[in-house]
């Protein structure tokens, strides 16, 4: 049985935190969107359109130019969707609000939810390290994000400084800076690089683990052409 919302659609979590899954059911002649190739299983009743979302942002961003968009036919139907990355899932009622999500979270949404690519800014986003867009979601309905590792919520009240490469998501109502966590000396050596210091009150949810860590973890353990 799927775990009714009390507001939005029915839908349920499977696997969480490490490998979140998530079963939403359609409403008979309603539809969701749905990031590209996250489409794990469907009922026979519902049908994919693609069409293409975001402008060419999205191509900067490093997310798909299309978004799915799934629709259930003569009657309900359940749909599973599966993310890319190896983490946990997260439901966020939108009521006429927007939140922002880092270039690789957003999993799906409402059709009421609007689902577009923001330009952060050069500043910010070249000495974030990460991407130069954000992916922004407003409206009013249901909207699934997912990360790398677990994901923690956040409330912020004042002020609270994150890891450029531990952010999921945070509301529109907070501003946000990015900085050196100490001098160039500690940007080097440390291992730790820029932060973003966000000021307001709002939420923040960010992610147990980051990619770069990770990928240097494994770099010494890549298969090497031996020469010969």
């Amino acid at each position: 049985m799927l775990t009714e919302d009390k507001k939005g659609l029915d839908f349920r979590f499977d696997c969480k935190p490490d490998f979140g899954f998530i079963t939403v059911n359609i409403p008979s002649g309603e539809k969701i969107k749905v990031e590209a190739s996250a489409m794990a299983t469907m009922d026979t009743n519902i049908e994919m359109h693609t069409k293409m979302k975001g402008g060419f942002g999205r191509i900067f961003s490093g997310e798909s130019l299309f978004i799915n968009e799934f629709e259930a036919k003569n009657g309900a139907g359940d749909i599973q969707i599966a993310p890319g990355a190896p983490g946990d899932v997260e439901h966020v009622y939108l009521e006429n609000e927007s939140i922002y999500l880092q270039n690789s979270a957003f999993v799906a949404s409402a059709m009421s939810v609007e689902v577009e690519t923001k330009f952060q800014g050069l500043t910010k986003g070249f000495f974030s390290g990460e991407s130069l867009f954000l992916i922004k979601c407003s409206g009013t309905g249901d909207l699934w994000f997912n990360s790398y590792g677990g994901i923690i919520e956040i409330d912020v009240e004042d002020g609270y400084v994150v890891d450029t490469g531990h952010i999921v998501a945070f509301t529109e109502g907070l501003d946000y800076n990015i900085s050196k966590v100490g001098g160039y000396k500690s940007l080097f050596f440390s291992g730790e690089g820029f932060v973003c210091r966000f000021s307001g009150k709002g939420k923040v949810w960010i992610q147990t683990r980051k990619i770069g860590p990770f990928t240097s973890w494994v770099h010494p353990y890549r298969p090497v052409k031996s020469k010969s």
